[in-house]
């Protein structure tokens, strides 16, 4: 038998849902509006197996795909989803979370350059990790946004003879902003650590300057 339609099927009775106790095996196509046969055993189908309705697993442990398995909508997993023997591969546009949960994963840092020229402030994005600045003339460094708790650090490089100072955010050891050299062509790293953030005022625990020049 090669099509086994829903509407031709019959129990022994001549009525009603059948019963197969010892399996069914198609070599052909099942074709049904609605399937609510019962079959105690196995169900073979080496053809094609269509269903317009939903498909209710609940009791199966394992389901073994020699092929692909394609989902058009969502598929939702309620414990773990394991690929390969362990440490598979996955391929995401984005994930969503918090990422506590997340091991032996490596980034990249996120770079902001910006260019400054004399009497203006540049304002580095803290949603950023690395930040250059190209300064001339009379320059201040401001910050915006950030979170508790990150690190940053600004490389600073002179296209001209320059003053570069610092907004209010940064905190100096003693107190007191670094001299960064002002020769053109003159190089200075330095970093911060992200202390306080907020309507009361953003904190910048920031470490000394070093000259690469």
């Amino acid at each position: 038998m090669s099509i086994i339609r829903a509407d031709s099927i019959k129990n022994r009775a001549g009525n009603g849902a059948p019963d197969f106790p010892n399996g069914l095996t198609v070599t052909g196509v099942i074709t049904a509006t609605t399937l609510s046969q019962t079959i105690s055993g196995d169900l073979t189908v080496s053809g094609s197996l269509g269903v317009g309705g939903t498909i209710t697993y609940e009791d199966v442990k394992s389901i073994d795909s020699i092929g692909i398995i394609t989902a058009r909508t969502d598929v939702l997993v309620g414990s773990t989803i394991k690929l390969g023997a362990s440490s598979g591969i996955v391929t995401a546009t984005s994930y969503r979370g918090d990422g506590s949960q997340l091991t032996g994963i490596s980034v990249g840092l996120a770079t902001e350059a910006s260019t400054a020229t004399d009497g203006t402030t540049v304002v580095l994005d803290l949603s950023k990790d690395e930040h250059k600045v190209l300064a001339s003339g009379v320059v201040t460094i401001d910050v915006t946004g950030g979170t508790e708790g990150d690190s940053h650090t600004i490389r600073v490089q002179n296209t001209g003879i320059a003053t570069v100072g610092f907004a209010t955010h940064f905190l100096f050891p003693g107190g007191g902003s670094p001299g960064l050299p002002t020769a053109s062509g003159a190089k200075s790293l330095i970093s911060f650590t992200v202390h306080k953030v907020g309507a009361a005022g953003t904190e910048l625990f920031t470490g000394a300057s070093v000259n690469f020049s």
